[in-house]
């Protein structure tokens, strides 16, 4: 070793000092390293590449990976609310989930569940519906009933209307935490996305796991009225409007719901109605305010 460092390195005669031999040693691992590359590379055969035994397994891996990465994408994406749902759904799609609360007589939410049991909902323990409102904030679908308006509940300074209650109960016990399929149409100016939605219930009468149309349902009992607003009224097709009215016409007839002696009590009015007279008191309200 020399001493000191910056000194010229003297061999010393007979023999090696360390930092010769640790460079000899250094010189010796590389050359066999180039040389173990070299000999690899001069055994590859390149046409081995294009051959049909090496090309067929190849595309064969890139297809099926590709194709699970489109099926995962088309079939099972969940979309945490109404706003991510892509506008190659409406109309096409539709959106299967488990309900987690609901707001009105004709709105709720779902927990989007895409592929259901199938893809692991409800037993794979990463595949759970959260149950805290921490946990469901800002991760669930806001779903408007397609081609039926409800009676209002209080909010908003606004009065209750009659049988809302009735109508919200009973929404609250048919959809509260079963599992639903939602025809996404569009989306409105809530944020929410306007769907026709469907239920299968165990206990169904006389048909257990009939596949059942809320929206029907509701006006059937005379829990809703057809939608009557002049624009941005959704019903998924003309055969479902006509299926909505008969429904209603029905109701009507036999005295359900709210439709139970309705001719004579001339305080009567409809969602729609209700919503129109509340609308110009407040409008009247806002301007005497000003004044």
């Amino acid at each position: 070793m020399r001493w000191p460092p910056w000194s010229p390195e003297l061999q010393l005669p007979g023999g090696n000092n360390d930092d010769s031999k640790d460079h000899n040693h250094h010189q010796q691992q590389r050359s066999a390293f180039t040389t173990t590359i070299t000999n690899a590379l001069n055994s590859l055969t390149w046409s081995s590449f294009t051959s049909p035994q090496t090309l067929i397994p190849t595309a064969i891996l890139t297809s099926a990976i590709l194709s699970a990465a489109r099926f995962h994408r088309r079939y099972l994406r969940r979309f945490p609310d109404a706003t991510s749902i892509p506008t190659a759904y409406f109309r096409r799609r539709s959106i299967f989930g488990k309900v987690t609360s609901v707001g009105d007589g004709d709105n709720f939410r779902v927990f989007h569940t895409p592929g259901g049991r199938l893809a692991g909902w409800g037993w794979m323990p990463w595949k759970r519906v959260p149950r805290g409102k921490k946990e469901l904030r800002d991760n669930t679908i806001h779903i408007r009933l397609a081609g039926v308006d409800a009676p209002e509940l209080a909010h908003f300074g606004r009065p209750e209307q009659p049988f809302a209650r009735d109508a919200h109960e009973w929404l609250t016990s048919y959809l509260l935490n079963k599992r639903v399929r939602a025809y996404v149409h569009r989306p409105d100016q809530y944020q929410r996305a306007v769907a026709t939605v469907y239920i299968r219930r165990a206990f169904d009468f006389p048909i257990p796991f009939r596949r059942r149309d809320v929206s029907y349902e509701m006006l059937r009992r005379g829990l809703a009225t057809v939608y009557e607003a002049k624009s941005g009224a959704e019903f998924g097709g003309k055969t479902t409007e006509e299926k909505y009215k008969s429904a209603e016409w029905w109701a009507k007839m036999r005295g359900n719901g709210m439709w139970k002696g309705f001719r004579q009590n001339k305080e009567w009015e409809s969602p729609r109605e209700y919503k129109t007279r509340m609308g110009a008191t407040e409008l009247v309200n806002g301007k005497d305010a000003k004044k």
